[in-house]
């Protein structure tokens, strides 16, 4: 079957439902369901979080360590496959060493749609002589969270449990596994038209600074897509929204990617990062200031129109740097955003039995994005002496503009 553009996209789109939404967003709107029907903590939904991470960042290893893609292309099947199966094996048991290590393998599948997939669909769209951006495959993520949000919220409806939860979401991955199954481009099969550019790998100093911004991102992005709905749930007068707010970071990440992808090419890259990290650090540390309605619901849009734009900048500037590979890449900076995302669920759940609130936690999240931002002004001062030390090149203005 001749792949076309479309048909590659929604691959890529129905990959992130699979590997991201059920594999690890369904976690955050299932949280307080689990808390109150399966006697799950604070600390234990930190802790499981916390493994879910760990899971992803080893499958961001695996993917960088491997310089074959048929193996990758192989990998991210049977990642479709696996994220079916943990997710109807949460039902089995309410043992946390089980639950742990079905989170730890379901976040090795969300490496398969955030990295692998990105990685093929990034190679066909050079390949084909398409412009290489991912706004609209990371659309994936926004539409994942709008889905898992809807069919969640409809169980609830009907009294479904937290295992009839599972069960649900599993069998809604089988479904959009099957185009991610068909329609995800081989590198080899589909793909002989045209050359890949020749890399052009940054320095070591803007590789470095690079990653701690992303680490900075990576721990933003931990602690309010964790533990978001929970942390409406327990506001007084908004129990019962918290699905809510988690359809509105759905809603406002769908086009965010798309968008943030024509506002760096007018700005350049490293110009709307910083501008997305400042407003995600503002929308992570609203609910702190502010429990009102209108504030949360704020919140969670400024919170999803950026997370995801930050993901898409940052690995679609990771494929510009080595188009011939670009997963490899996009690995290594992921390494980054996995650390912090170990990190952050556990520090958030110590702090809040600590303190009772989730506010410290969540200004910590908001003032390590902005030390983020400081990395990427550090980006830009290098960009900046590069290009008038020799004439602009096109990847400087990619860069700033």
């Amino acid at each position: 079957m001749a792949l076309t553009k479309f048909r590659v996209y929604f691959a890529g789109i129905s990959s992130l439902i699979v590997t991201v939404g059920v594999a690890r967003f369904s976690y955050s709107l299932l949280l307080p369901i689990m808390q109150d029907g399966a006697g799950l903590t604070e600390l234990g939904g930190g802790w499981l979080a916390s493994t879910n991470f760990m899971g992803y960042m080893s499958g961001v290893l695996l993917a960088a360590s491997l310089h074959n893609m048929n193996y990758k292309y192989n990998l991210h099947r049977l990642y479709l496959i696996l994220s079916v199966l943990t997710s109807a094996a949460m039902v089995m048991t309410t043992d946390m060493v089980t639950w742990a290590v079905l989170r730890f393998i379901a976040g090795v599948c969300a490496s398969g749609g955030f990295i692998i997939a990105s990685g093929l669909i990034l190679k066909w769209l050079v390949k084909h002589h398409h412009r290489a951006e991912l706004g609209i495959h990371f659309s994936g993520a926004g539409l994942s969270i709008i889905i898992t949000s809807l069919l969640v919220e409809f169980m609830l409806t009907i009294s479904a449990d937290w295992q009839q939860q599972w069960l649900a979401l599993a069998v809604m991955a089988a479904v959009f596994a099957i185009p991610a199954w068909l329609w995800m481009p081989h590198p080899f099969i589909d793909g002989q038209v045209g050359g890949t550019a020749k890399d052009t790998p940054p320095s070591k100093v803007f590789k470095s600074l690079m990653m701690l911004a992303y680490f900075c991102a990576g721990y933003g992005y931990a602690v309010s897509s964790t533990f978001i709905v929970d942390i409406v749930e327990r506001v007084e007068g908004l129990q019962g929204q918290g699905g809510l707010a988690f359809l509105l970071v759905g809603l406002a990440a769908t086009p965010a990617a798309f968008i943030w992808d024509r506002i760096a090419r007018k700005t350049g890259y490293i110009k709307a990062l910083i501008v997305a990290y400042i407003l995600q650090a503002i929308g992570i540390i609203l609910p702190a200031i502010n429990d009102s309605l209108p504030v949360v619901i704020l919140s969670a849009l400024m919170f999803g129109g950026t997370f995801i734009a930050c993901v898409s900048m940052v690995l679609t500037m990771a494929g510009k740097f080595y188009p011939s590979n670009p997963a490899k890449f996009m690995g290594t900076m992921t390494l980054a955003y996995g650390a912090a995302q170990i990190l952050a669920p556990v520090c958030t759940g110590y702090l809040t039995e600590t303190f009772g609130s989730y506010d410290i936690g969540l200004y910590v999240s908001a003032a390590i994005v902005m030390i983020g931002t400081l990395f990427l002004f550090g980006l830009f001062r290098i960009e900046i002496n590069t290009s008038e030390k020799k004439d602009t090149n096109t990847q400087t203005r990619f860069l700033i503009g």
